[in-house]
């Protein structure tokens, strides 16, 4: 922890609020905050944009700010500072808030993983690299130099056909779950799709599962979705049969088979706000999401309840708290720029490239 901001770790909530709200009245509109759905509700509440990572880049890029404060995890603001301009400034309230899926892959493990399927494989007619946006810049970059693309959670059917349609594999990375749950409805057969262990050589595989693979996944996933299980769903439709089941794609395949409705965060809202009245949801998704869309909803007597029993919410992104915030604002205030995420001209350049292709395919 920087010293500078030991003083702020004593201040309650209370201060930390009626200090932001006086740091941005004092910015203007030289300031833009930038708030994901998975936020607490003491810096949610903040947020000039609300909504996933890729929306909140970019309506940051196309606003006025010279500061972007970004309330969410490291890779999130890397992909701020790469699609805005080059006079605006991307902020990570603390630099602690990674994303443990986004670490399970790394330049060199992905790398070594290129190489050793180029012994099987030619690699570039064969295989187009996908990288989930939950992912560092250098391997957005990776894509992008490898006629690769990025995709959400959102568009990743539209970016798997397009990548199809470049080569005859995909090598998905970080979260298999995302890529298996997309792929599986395009009538990809489970065999077909194939883990990529990092620790193991050649992913753990033999030839003839690579040479019959259409997507060779990455071993990762988030820890969050991991925690949903099929018995969840089956426990409690025993004591509410009505209920729909509605799950983010990085839940299992298991857990996302039993699902009604499978979708990003924003189709998970939107899906329960225009849901008839009276209806009850089973989320597979963030806790923070969640009991928001229960204390949005309740009134039109919708019962939103999250799967698991325990508890579980994004502990990285929960690090972005009310004293970070006050303290990055206060800084900007006095002129100083703390924590700011600049991602360096020749990785920002790949990783736009890569991030570009993603806009023109998608819907």
């Amino acid at each position: 922890m920087s010293a500078a901001i030991q003083p702020y770790t004593l201040l309650d909530d209370e201060d930390c609020e009626s200090r932001i709200l006086a740091a941005r009245k004092t910015l203007g509109e030289r300031l833009v905050i930038l708030g994901h759905h998975y936020q607490r509700d003491e810096v949610f509440r903040h947020a000039d944009f609300t909504g996933d990572s890729l929306k909140l880049s970019r309506q940051a890029a196309s606003s006025k700010a010279d500061y972007i404060v970004f309330c969410g995890v490291h890779f999130m603001a890397e992909v701020a500072d790469i699609l805005s301009r080059p006079d605006q400034v991307s902020i990570l309230p603390d630099m602690s808030a990674g994303c443990s899926m986004a670490d399970m892959a790394d330049l060199q493990n992905v790398e070594r993983a290129w190489q050793e399927l180029s012994e099987v494989l030619d690699t570039e007619q064969t295989i187009t690299p996908v990288t989930y946006i939950n992912s560092a810049a250098d391997l957005k970059a990776f894509c992008g130099k490898h006629g690769g693309i990025v995709c959400t959670s959102t568009n990743a059917r539209h970016v798997l056909e397009w990548s199809f349609k470049q080569r005859e594999k995909v090598l998905f990375f970080p979260d298999q779950h995302l890529g298996r749950n997309t792929g599986y409805p395009m009538g990809i057969a489970l065999d077909e799709m194939v883990v990529w262990d990092y620790d193991q050589p050649l992913g753990g595989l033999s030839v003839a599962q690579i040479q019959k693979a259409k997507i060779i996944l990455w071993k990762g996933f988030c820890s969050v979705h991991q925690m949903f299980q099929p018995d969840q769903i089956d426990n409690f439709k025993q004591k509410h049969p009505e209920t729909k089941i509605i799950s983010h794609p990085e839940s299992s395949f298991e857990v996302c088979q039993k699902s009604d409705y499978i979708g990003s965060t924003e189709y998970i809202i939107n899906t329960i706000a225009n849901a008839e009245k009276n209806t009850r949801w089973l989320v597979a998704t963030e806790l923070n999401l969640v009991n928001r869309l229960h204390e949005q909803f309740k009134h039109e007597g919708k019962n939103v309840h999250f799967m698991s029993p325990n508890v579980c919410m994004c502990s990285t992104m929960f690090r972005i708290d009310p004293q970070h915030m006050a303290w990055v604002l206060e800084n900007l205030v006095d002129g100083h720029v703390v924590n700011q995420i600049s991602v360096p001209v020749d990785v920002a350049f790949q990783a736009k490239l890569a991030l570009e292709r993603m806009l023109d395919v998608s819907p």
